[in-house]
């Protein structure tokens, strides 16, 4: 039997790279694209095309076959201190937008059966997630839309271009809105990074009983999902015959005060907060998972903590290792 072929777009980022990962176990031949290789591993792709997907001309090489799977993760993107503070919101949505109908183009004139999308929760309407104890990101509640960043927007907008490709080409595109995946070799460092990299980086900075600056009053709340979860369910979701959007995420849901009191006790030290402004983003926020547990039998199980642990520890040899070439 033939090797099933499968392209992953964005394979040089954080979630790119694991997937493609995860894939070559299964056996498939893996082509990745992105504009740059992995930066914490080396890449495990059978092909790697470094290149920009905003360019249609490289788009028609990428996809230059029907691959069997193709996975669409590349986006400008990053975590709240590059997504909030409103200064790169014209990037943001013409970058992500122009990768997307390049992509689903190409893709759609190769007879490429359908593609996964990776959507986020930053396309819930903000009024939604004001109450930090009780938010509401169930899927129907996406409308009247009220997303609260322009990167938000852009997704909302892919989002329903994909599922018009599904409805006017009989394509099989499916979407899946990301809650705040983590894990190792993950950006860590730079101003890209989200919240549980960033704690895990200041806590393994400082000293026992030291000192860590926290954006607002840590009373926010989110939900963070460990990196192999997420895989599962996206290859789930992209073998089903549910097109979503569906939410892939974790419903152990903490104030981000909790974290960093979590991961100082993964990290066994005393950690004293200094909250100062910052942007922050929704006040509260938390998948529901009724939907993808009812469509494909399944939700994500491991806990936060055992998560955190595994994150912990890489960043923590990366911080000394930092220290060390200094």
């Amino acid at each position: 039997m033939a090797t099933k072929s499968v392209l992953v777009c964005g394979a040089g980022g954080f979630i790119g790279s694991h997937l493609v990962k995860r894939l070559k176990r299964e056996g498939f031949w893996v082509r990745g694209v992105d504009l740059k290789f992995p930066g914490f591993s080396e890449t495990e792709a059978d092909d790697f095309m470094i290149g920009d997907l905003r360019d249609q001309a490289f788009c028609r090489q990428v996809v230059d076959r029907r691959f069997d799977e193709v996975y669409q993760l590349a986006a400008d993107m990053g975590g709240a201190g590059y997504i909030f503070t409103g200064e790169h919101d014209a990037d943001v949505m013409h970058n992500s937008a122009t990768i997307n109908l390049n992509i689903l183009d190409v893709c759609q004139k190769r007879n490429v059966r359908g593609l996964f999308y990776s959507s986020s929760a930053c396309m819930y309407p903000a009024h939604n997630q004001e109450d930090p104890d009780n938010p509401n990101c169930s899927e129907g509640s996406a409308y009247p839309a009220a997303p609260d960043s322009e990167y938000g927007w852009e997704k909302l907008f892919s989002e329903r271009l994909y599922l018009a490709y599904n409805r006017n080409y009989g394509m099989r595109n499916r979407i899946a809105r990301y809650h705040n995946i983590f894990g190792p070799e993950g950006t860590w460092v730079g101003g890209k990074e989200k919240a549980p990299a960033a704690i895990c980086r200041k806590v393994a900075e400082a000293r026992f009983n030291g000192e860590i600056e926290i954006w607002g009053d840590g009373r926010q709340t989110r939900s963070f999902l460990y990196i192999d979860e997420c895989l599962e369910g996206t290859t789930r979701l992209t073998r089903s015959d549910f097109e979503g959007p569906v939410n892939i995420g974790s419903e152990e849901m903490v104030t981000i005060n909790q974290l960093v009191d979590l991961v100082a006790d993964i990290a066994g030290k005393k950690i004293i907060k200094k909250h100062i402004p910052g942007p922050l983003g929704v006040r509260g926020r938390n998948s529901d998972n009724r939907l993808i547990e009812k469509q494909l039998g399944w939700k994500p199980s491991s806990s936060l903590r055992s998560g955190l642990e595994k994150s912990y520890e890489w960043i923590e040899r990366q911080v000394h290792s930092n220290r060390r070439a200094a």
